[in-house]
């Protein structure tokens, strides 16, 4: 008899087990908006609490934990994951840890170099997406003077920090990484004045963030540093990382359209 009531506390603990699985995953695809929207503030509250409290466990947590918390959120929602943004997803996590685990410059020097790479990649994404013999003459002129004022400023700031910089190699880096946003901020704003579409709209905004948490880095490591600058620099990158999955999201939810009126024409021509 005891051995029967501890089968049947066993097959209780699994089902249980298994319909609070079920409750949830379903819960989470009913709701996934609010529920990955939410994770978003709830890690914007963790740098927040973090910095203001001057907790740094919190602060390193909250930076390590952001993209995989996301991307849990979203392999509850897709049956497969983009393999473009799971490369972009992989270098952006390892930069990630480069920047909570520095130690010294070489450790710095380390997150610049990944950082750069993983906006080559988002630029080697969306350059075939730049359609440039298709661009209308004015918008032409109008990105080729914002790419030629920009790449003038990183000139100058290039001469600023020559002089507060003494390693050549770590300025090279920081010239490299500024000149790979620059490239992508020119090509994701040509994309989006091209297609007007809200992908390209996300995609910018993640750019971006990207850029401006970029500037709060070099301000707060090379000229002033301010807790609140750390603060908003992982803020800001934080929605840019959040941009990027609904972006990829868009572009899913656009294929998965796509193919239903592909599948329904089709289904015309047949009849």
């Amino acid at each position: 008899m005891y051995g029967f009531d501890v089968e049947i506390a066993f097959i209780f603990y699994i089902w249980n087990d298994l319909l609070m699985f079920y409750i949830m995953k379903n819960y989470l695809k009913n709701n996934f908006n609010k529920v990955f929207f939410s994770t978003l503030l709830l890690i914007l509250s963790a740098h927040f609490i973090g910095f203001y409290t001057e907790t740094q466990i919190l602060i390193q947590l909250s930076k390590l934990m952001l993209i995989p918390l996301m991307l849990l959120v979203l392999s509850v929602h897709l049956k497969s994951i983009a393999f473009p943004l799971l490369v972009f997803l992989i270098f952006s996590f390892m930069g990630d840890m480069s920047s909570v685990f520095q130690s010294n410059p070489d450790s710095l020097r380390s997150e610049s170099v990944i950082y750069f790479l993983s906006y080559i990649y988002l630029a080697s994404v969306v350059i075939p997406k730049f359609k440039i013999f298709e661009i209308d003459k004015l918008i032409g002129i109008y990105l080729l003077l914002v790419f030629i004022i920009n790449v003038y400023f990183l000139f100058i700031l290039y001469g600023v920090l020559k002089a507060v910089i003494p390693d050549s190699t770590e300025l090279l880096v920081f010239g490299l990484k500024s000149l790979s946003i620059i490239v992508l901020i020119f090509v994701s704003f040509g994309v989006y004045l091209n297609t007007q579409s809200e992908s390209a709209l996300l995609f910018l905004l993640a750019v971006m963030c990207f850029a401006f948490s970029t500037v709060l880095e070099y301000v707060s490591v090379y000229y002033l540093y301010h807790w609140s600058f750390e603060m908003f620099n992982n803020m800001i990158y934080t929605l840019g990382i959040y941009f990027i999955f609904k972006y990829s999201l868009e572009i899913h939810k656009t294929k998965v359209t796509v193919h239903k009126e592909h599948a329904f024409t089709s289904d015309n021509i047949l009849a």
